[in-house]
């Protein structure tokens, strides 16, 4: 059973942005299943440089369209995507390091990270986005 469940209530009404988000909970779901199953240590460092890459690049892609719309919470958001690339960057760091290997506890806080950013922060730039033809 995977650790995170997409589900259309986590839709934020632009596809290429929900589309995103479900490769995140895909990324988030492998390396949940690769722990569980004791890969080691290289298949979850692979995992785990994935994620972080495609983190940048989804926060890069909401960015853009922040900007190129003139979105009202764009420094504000941006903060919450510089203060979430900063902890995964440095669990990343450590975990390549041996400082910290990939617990259950990194594995909620990624999930609970992603879920409560989604439902919270991104679901607020829907309407504005769709009010500018981005769907």
């Amino acid at each position: 059973m995977p650790l995170f469940q997409w589900s259309p209530e986590l839709s934020v009404s632009v596809k290429e942005i929900d589309a995103q988000h479900k490769k995140l909970v895909d990324l988030i779901n492998l390396l949940h299943d690769s722990m569980k199953s004791g890969k080691g240590k290289d298949v979850m460092g692979d995992i785990m440089k994935d994620l972080t890459d495609y983190t940048v690049y989804h926060f890069s892609t909401e960015e853009r369209l922040f900007e190129k719309y003139g979105y009202a919470e764009f420094a504000r958001h941006k903060k919450e995507h510089d203060d979430l690339t900063k902890q995964v960057l440095d669990i990343k760091s450590k975990f390549e390091k041996g400082q910290v290997s990939i617990t259950i506890e990194v594995m909620n806080f990624l999930k609970d990270w992603l879920n409560h950013h989604i439902r919270q922060s991104d679901k607020k730039y829907s309407a504005f986005l769709n009010s500018k033809g981005v769907n």
